[in-house]
This record gives C-alpha cells, structure tokens and sequence, in this order.
C-alpha cells in the first residue's frame, strides 16, 4: 500500500476531498495539522517542517500540503533538506514539478484550488516521475550539493 501525508493549516473541503480521493486510489493516508484531530497546532510553518521532515527522513516518499495561499507551507517545507515542495495551481505545472524539478511535496492553495482542479493535479503528480535526463540530473545535483555546503 502507498503511504501519502497529507497536511493543512486549516480544514476545508479541497484537503478534505483530496484525503478522500486519495484514500479512494489505495492510499494509506496519514494527516497533520488541522486535519488532524489531535494535532496540538495547525501553525503552517510547524504543519509544513513536520510533514517535510517526514518526507526527508523516507518515512513517507512524499506528500501533499495546503495552507490559504499555498506559499506559507510551501516556503516551509522548503526549509527542510531534501526537500523539494512545489506550489502548483494546475495539472501541468504538477507535472512539470514532478518531471523536471524531483519535487516531493506538492503544495496547494487551498483559496484558489478547485476540488476537481486538485484532482488533475494528483493524476498529473502521480503518472510522471523524475526525467532521468543528463540536464535535470545535473541541476538537481547542483541543488543537493549547494544544500549540503550551505547548511544553516
């Protein structure tokens, strides 16, 4: 069974929806944040570094977070190492991320994201995986080592 966490600083229908598709397809679905119940803060920045740190350590290989606009989980998530979350607001552009950039943790706007946009936006995340081309190797190598000798 694939493991997915799934957090949000805030509950409303598109992360809701989203657990449930998700559920739906075979996933074994782990929440954090506000869609947790016994989540002692739903703060974006502590939902996005849990969830991420997660990610990073392999104990999900990836995830799916929302705040309002998307950006504040997103920059987040980003503060952890190994950790490549992408804000995307269409189908393509998760796609792209997945494809081009090895992203780990799409982000969604939870203002701006439609259930049904949400969706394409799985499907497109789910059937590409990372190119496996000479170009996108050599950027995210250049990303892991500038991380590595840059670390806070």
């Amino acid at each position: 069974m694939k493991k997915i966490a799934i957090g949000s600083d805030m509950k409303a229908n598109v992360p809701e929806s989203v657990v449930k598709l998700l559920e739906k397809k075979g996933y074994q679905v782990d929440l954090f944040g506000a869609l947790d119940p016994e989540a002692e803060t739903h703060d974006w920045p502590k939902v996005g570094i849990e969830v991420a740190q997660l990610v990073g350590m392999g104990v999900y290989p990836s995830a799916i977070l929302f705040c309002w606009t998307g950006t504040g989980i997103c920059m987040a998530a980003n503060k952890v190492a190994g950790i490549r979350a992408a804000l995307c607001q269409d189908a393509q552009t998760a796609a792209g991320a997945r494809k081009w950039n090895d992203a780990n943790i799409l982000c969604m706007s939870i203002r701006a994201t439609t259930e049904a946009i949400a969706e394409e936006m799985i499907d497109a995340w789910e059937s590409h995986v990372p190119s496996d081309s000479i170009e996108n190797q050599r950027c995210l190598k250049f990303l892991a080592d500038w991380e590595h000798h840059h670390k806070a």
